[in-house]
């Protein structure tokens, strides 16, 4: 009976013990390809359910907005905006199962993507200058910048961490402030013309002009490139006394450390200025949507 029972439980045990490979790739599973792709077929199931609802409803001459299957569409596409402006309150709930954060994010995005087939079909293909063209032109700025958002998302993380090479935000301006320490007392010995471009590359802020010049990540007016042209020695390779030579040394290694820190900058930037177009947007179209339901029972 022993001899049974130790030949048993190993075999219990290793039925009992998750598959490695299984748990690798369940925690590494993104969130568009949850439960493979279990939303991404729920929403392709809504479209292509409404796009044959629309040809095979019994309306003349075609189903619009004002018809019984425009008003079925409707009251779905608006139970859809109101449920998915929902994610940002859903985001402070930690669950798992089902529901997780995972889980409502992909459908989150693949219902909203729907919405753009659920809300076409809903205005019957007919649109003009008032409140409910506005609410379904504010609908695709909400998905198109959404979509946007997950492009970003799903390419700038890995440059962020290329670029940063393991450090942080806070270590790349200490070795800045390191150099800017180091370049006051190397620029001691210069001449008055040189000092003067050296201090204005240290007076100078190296990050401002703006989200445009962020965005861009392009500044032509840096005063650190322009010390190390009024140096002579843009390229480091030029004859000059000691004390030039070792100002310039540490002007291109301020170079180096600010165009890393402008990528920086320039990635968090894209990474987050769709959420400035995003969430008004959701909001501006929650106010659009509400316009157009009661504007329609007031004509009704």
């Amino acid at each position: 009976m022993a001899s049974v029972a130790s030949r048993t439980e190993p075999a219990a045990e290793a039925a009992a013990t998750p598959r490695p490979s299984r748990l690798v790739q369940t925690s590494h599973e993104g969130f568009l390809r949850h439960a493979r792709f279990r939303w991404l077929k729920i929403a392709a199931v809504l479209s292509l359910a409404a796009i044959v609802g629309y040809f095979a409803a019994d309306v003349e001459p075609r189903p619009n907005g004002g018809s019984w299957y425009g008003y079925l569409l409707g009251t779905i596409g608006a139970l859809l905006i109101v449920w998915l402006s929902l994610i940002g309150i859903r985001k402070r709930a930690m669950t798992p199962g089902k529901w997780s954060l995972k889980a409502w994010t992909s459908a989150h995005v693949y219902l909203g993507l729907s919405l753009i087939v659920v809300a076409t079909l809903h205005t019957g293909f007919q649109l003009g200058w008032n409140v409910h063209t506005l609410a379904y032109g504010l609908m695709l700025l909400v998905i198109a910048s959404g979509v946007f958002g997950i492009v970003v998302y799903a390419n700038l993380p890995q440059a962020l961490s290329n670029n940063r090479e393991q450090m942080t935000q806070r270590q790349m301006i200490e070795a800045v402030q390191a150099l800017d320490r180091q370049l006051q007392d190397a620029a001691q010995p210069l001449g008055r013309g040189q000092a003067d471009l050296v201090i204005a590359a240290l007076a100078e802020d190296p990050f401002g002009g703006g989200i445009s010049r962020r965005l861009s990540g392009r500044y032509p007016g840096c005063a650190t490139a322009r010390a190390i042209e009024g140096l002579g020695l843009a390229d480091a390779r030029g004859a000059g006394d000691p004390a030039s030579d070792k100002v310039v040394k540490l002007l291109i290694r301020r170079q180096t450390q600010l165009a890393r820190i402008r990528r920086h900058l320039r990635i968090r930037a894209l990474l987050e200025i769709w959420l400035y177009v995003h969430v008004p947007a959701t909001f501006a179209l929650i106010a659009a949507l509400f316009a157009h339901i009661l504007s329609v029972f007031f004509y009704w």
